[in-house]
């Protein structure tokens, strides 16, 4: 595996370690639907919430977050829609980001709750 991918991988460990502890449920991890791929799939109450995780290894050019376009956004909408037709779940849904700075040690720097809504993509 490279470089980039074990970096992104411990991401995503530490996003799931740290919603878990912040009492979020996680139900899955990296789901696909074609070439679209959710990071984590979490249960907040009676809320689906689909996390998009963004690891970086300095803060020299941007925050992680600042890293999810609006390209990207789509594509989890379009993803989250699928999951919650395949699983027929009649729960909200919300999307949320994760941003993880891989220092020593590493650490979740921020997490955006509810990060943008679908409509506002139209």
């Amino acid at each position: 595996m490279s470089e980039h991918n074990n970096v992104g991988r411990e991401g995503e460990d530490l996003a799931a370690n740290y919603l878990i502890q912040s009492g979020y449920e996680i139900v899955t991890r990296n789901w696909r639907f074609g070439p679209k791929e959710i990071d984590i799939v979490a249960r907040d109450g009676e809320t689906m919430v689909f996390v998009e995780v963004k690891t970086r290894s300095t803060l020299a050019f941007e925050l992680p977050q600042e890293a999810v376009t609006k390209k990207k956004m789509k594509n989890l909408v379009e993803a989250a829609d699928a999951y919650m037709l395949q699983y027929n779940i009649e729960l909200e849904g919300r999307f949320d980001i994760v941003g993880v700075l891989n220092g020593n040690p590493p650490k979740v720097i921020e997490h955006i709750v509810g990060a943008w809504q679908a409509n506002d993509l139209l």
